[in-house]
């Protein structure tokens, strides 16, 4: 019996002993002949993993998976999801509302549905087992697929046309995705839209989660192609900007060497335009700059620019009615091009509902229509920009 195997039998007879009940008769613990004999195949292939036959296996994966249908509960899996996200027993058990000791049961009838410990308990709280990662994995994205679907089934209830729920980043919120939603609304007023995220790692894990239909972004790892399938449609356009009173502000030429004295509003390190933002200042043999704020949120970003004297780097879309009236100047530098252009990402494999399809048509179109008037609508007239080709 291995270290984990031992663990687990240790911990199912605590919890069976504490149930009043026999710790060598975990049949006595289910209601159903059905339940009784899955979980006697599930124990028998957990402390036998090498006695393996054909017939037998499948019979014990059969078993094993009907005893995980007839216990697991979606109060359990938002157990687990709450212990993922405080770590703390008592917290995650105020999440779901239901008493300590309670959660304390449901977690040990889960781990004992599974057949193998979810979490490590140490003094400072509770951490995944490599098993738990993948199981609290799924945990999320089935409940965000659940809560997807009862909200648009209340939708429908009330006589509206169903939801899109949208992640996108914020260069393509101004042009691209402010058009096709509001096409889409013309088209579908009692369509209830959601829009979520603001980076392409934020969109990306929304995605992975199950938590929205699509996403206008990036991908941000070279595995996520296996995924989530990806659309290129534009190209962002990014400036270094300041508030209009700063003391850059009127400067004709500009070096990054001097930019890095000054306070810096950044995007988080998961992103991909810090990504960029840093290989930059390593092409240049500079260090990323000292006082610096890392901002997910653009209007918390834009409110800091305008109250005091930092540099950001973000979208010409984003920025170009703050410049335009005056609020915000471009400075005069080019800082990279080499970040890739933003499309469509969605779930491979996985078929749309109907207002997606129709939105991503809207994408598109309006896609095509910005590329045309690219050359119209250059950011030149906003001093010289960062361009990103």
């Amino acid at each position: 019996m291995t270290e984990l195997q031992d663990r687990f039998e240790r911990s199912r007879q605590r919890h069976t002993i504490r149930r009043g009940l026999s710790p060598v008769a975990p049949s006595n613990d289910y209601n159903s002949c059905t339940d009784s004999l899955s979980i006697r195949s599930w124990d028998w292939a957990i402390h036998n993993p090498n006695r393996t036959g054909t017939n037998t296996g499948t019979m014990s994966q059969h078993s094993a998976a009907v005893a995980l249908v007839n216990r697991l509960k979606y109060k359990h899996l938002a157990l687990l999801v709450a212990l993922d996200d405080t770590r703390n027993l008592h917290q995650a058990a105020e999440a779901v509302n239901v008493a300590q000791p309670s959660a304390s049961r449901m977690l040990g009838d889960i781990e004992e549905a599974f057949g193998f410990l979810l979490f490590e308990r140490n003094a400072r709280g509770m951490t995944p087992t490599p098993l738990g990662v993948v199981t609290l994995a799924y945990a999320r994205r089935a409940l965000a697929e659940l809560t997807r679907f009862a909200e648009d089934l209340d939708v429908k209830r009330r006589g509206g046309h169903g939801q899109l729920t949208v992640g996108a980043i914020m260069g393509a919120a101004p042009d691209l995705l402010a058009m096709s939603v509001a096409a889409l609304k013309t088209e579908s007023p009692l369509l209830n839209v959601r829009i979520l995220g603001e980076t392409s790692d934020q969109v990306v894990q929304l995605l992975h989660r199950r938590e929205i239909d699509l996403a206008l972004g990036r991908l941000t790892s070279p595995l996520q192609h296996n995924d989530f399938s990806f659309e290129p449609l534009a190209r962002e356009t990014l400036l270094l900007v300041v508030r209009a009173v700063h003391p850059l502000a009127r400067r004709t030429r500009i070096t990054l060497g001097e930019l890095v004295a000054w306070p810096w509003v950044a995007q988080p390190v998961t992103s991909p335009a810090r990504v960029l933002f840093e290989e930059e200042l390593a092409r240049a043999g500079l260090a990323t700059p000292v006082n610096l704020t890392e901002c997910a949120s653009i209007f918390a970003t834009l409110q800091l620019l305008e109250n005091y004297d930092a540099v950001a780097m973000l979208p010409e879309s984003v920025v170009r009615d703050h410049v335009r009236g005056g609020l915000l100047v471009a400075l005069p530098l080019e800082i990279g091009k080499s970040l890739a252009g933003f499309g469509i990402l969605t779930r491979k494999e996985e078929p749309l509902a109907e207002p997606a399809l129709r939105f991503i048509e809207l994408l598109r179109g309006f896609s095509r229509n910005l590329a045309r008037d690219a050359t119209a609508d250059a950011p030149g007239a906003l001093n010289t920009p960062a361009t990103v080709n």
